[in-house]
């Protein structure tokens, strides 16, 4: 092992996993990208900085996807480490705090991460919504990513209007100068229409590598999803 393999194992990796829209398959795709690391031999943790749609659950708030997150991670690590804001309502996170009497702390999900990455070789880190939802006043998930310093793997939820979504998100994620490695189309629609040449365009448009083709699975799993991804390589 170099020297640069001891000092990344040491500091950790990480990915910020963002996507075109909500529901379009972040979580599966984050699931499968720590499928696929742990299945190497890696350290692997999740990370969900901001959920709305949260349930009571032992007197404290819980999201699904962060539950999910948390359960596939390689060490036990308290929920809280998981997922730092946690929202009841399922609406936009901002107003969500809002409603809370919360105010979302950048630095305070920057610590987090530091921790979480000092005890992995990896921390898959699942944005909420899509690239720009606001998160406080004058701030937004771009910022978060930009904040934390991961490169971004784009999830492109297969479906009508993936088009104008996909573009816009990446020419979003470019323009603010973060690292984009690539994207990974996500087949949530398995009845939609001229697949294959949305497909073909997708490759077309994207100045970044196609990443991953996930098929439609009820229920999805994490060993499927990460059979059909091609990174990290």
């Amino acid at each position: 092992m170099t020297r640069a393999d001891t000092e990344r194992r040491r500091v950790g990796c990480g990915v910020f996993v963002t996507g075109t829209d909500t529901e379009c398959g972040k979580t599966e795709v984050s699931l499968g990208l720590m499928w696929r690391l742990q299945r190497r031999g890696r350290v692997v943790l999740g990370m969900k900085p901001v959920a709305s749609g949260a349930e009571m659950r032992d007197g404290e708030l819980r999201n699904r996807d962060a539950l999910r997150l948390q359960a596939q991670g390689s060490r036990d690590v308290p929920y809280a480490d998981v997922n730092p804001y946690a929202f009841a309502p399922a609406i936009a996170p901002h107003l969500a705090a809002q409603q809370a009497g919360a105010c979302i702390d950048l630095r305070l999900i920057c610590r987090g991460y530091a921790a979480l990455a000092e005890q992995a070789d990896w921390v898959v880190v699942e944005g909420v919504g899509g690239w720009r939802v606001p998160l406080g006043a004058g701030f937004d998930t771009a910022d978060l990513a930009l904040a934390l310093g991961l490169p971004v793997l784009l999830v492109v939820g297969m479906r009508l209007g993936c088009l104008n979504h996909a573009l816009l998100t990446v020419e979003s994620v470019l323009r603010h100068g973060a690292p984009l490695v690539g994207w990974v189309a996500n087949r949530i629609d398995p009845e939609m229409d001229a697949w294959e040449a949305n497909l073909v365009a997708l490759r077309e448009w994207i100045p970044v590598p196609c990443l991953g083709l996930v098929p439609h699975a009820s229920p999805p799993q994490a060993q499927l999803v990460a059979e059909n991804l091609a990174w990290p390589p």
